[in-house]
């Protein structure tokens, strides 16, 4: 397989609203994380970091240009791998020790990270045996309804588990913008981790609804609108009702 060069790892597409998408794109689509980068008035937030095969930081200038929060959606390796680069880290409460020690199993790394997720391999090449992600202790550790700001932009912390334990989504009312991590977005759900929950994920589901968002943007795969995200919501719970899985509440 092809071995890619460090400055061709990476591919960044400008959107509206100050959000840059930052791709790791010789990734498969299913394996691949949105790394998001929101510009502030005091300081910017960048929400993921990728697998960490490649530097992040030394090859996005534009992460590394100003004051930066890394926020961790969750703490699988796919979103994590290049946290330790930056000096002020975020994460939920529950996923914390992930974060400050990132084994293979507890990022699940040692199930969905295979070499063959590559579309060419990173510059060393790629044994998932060997992949390590290094720790990253958080610097501030989240909760439900805390509020990261950015001066001009206030993003509010929605714990939504399910996925995992601490997976989190960040929203912006004033402007019906949500970073919804791997919560919920325009693909196939996971909810098969060692951690993953059913019942606490139809639990976030139900919530997730009665949110208004305007644009999604996702963990994985291309944003969407609200009409599509109350489809993707509706769509896995009615899967679930089919398989019999009950809810958090009926399950009390």
């Amino acid at each position: 397989m092809q071995i890619a060069t460090p400055e061709s790892w990476y591919t960044l597409e400008r959107l509206a609203d100050g959000v840059t998408l930052i791709s790791e794109q010789f990734i498969e689509p299913y394996y691949r994380c949105n790394i998001w980068h929101v510009r502030g008035r005091d300081r910017d937030l960048l929400i993921d970091s990728g697998m960490g095969v490649v530097s992040l930081r030394r090859q996005v200038s534009l992460v590394a240009e100003r004051a930066l929060l890394a926020v961790a959606s969750h703490g699988h390796f796919d979103h994590i791998g290049n946290h330790h680069e930056f000096p002020d880290r975020a994460i939920h409460a529950d996923e914390a020790d992930i974060l400050a020690n990132p084994t293979q199993r507890a990022t699940v790394a040692d199930v969905y990270a295979p070499k063959e997720m590559f579309l060419a391999l990173p510059p060393g090449g790629y044994e998932q045996s060997a992949y390590r992600i290094e720790p990253a202790p958080a610097t501030r550790l989240l909760k439900e309804g805390d509020v990261i700001d950015l001066g001009d932009r206030h993003f509010e912390v929605l714990h939504l588990p399910g996925h995992s334990p601490g997976s989190i989504g960040l929203w912006e009312q004033a402007t019906g913008i949500f970073f919804s991590g791997d919560a919920i977005y325009d693909g196939p759900l996971s909810d098969q981790c060692y951690h993953s929950h059913i019942p606490a994920y139809l639990e976030t589901m139900a919530r997730l609804r009665k949110l208004k968002p305007r644009v999604i943007h996702g963990g994985h795969f291309p944003s969407f609108d609200g009409r599509r995200y109350l489809a993707l919501i509706d769509d896995y719970v009615e899967g679930k009702r089919r398989m019999g899985c009950p809810s958090e509440t009926a399950a009390r």
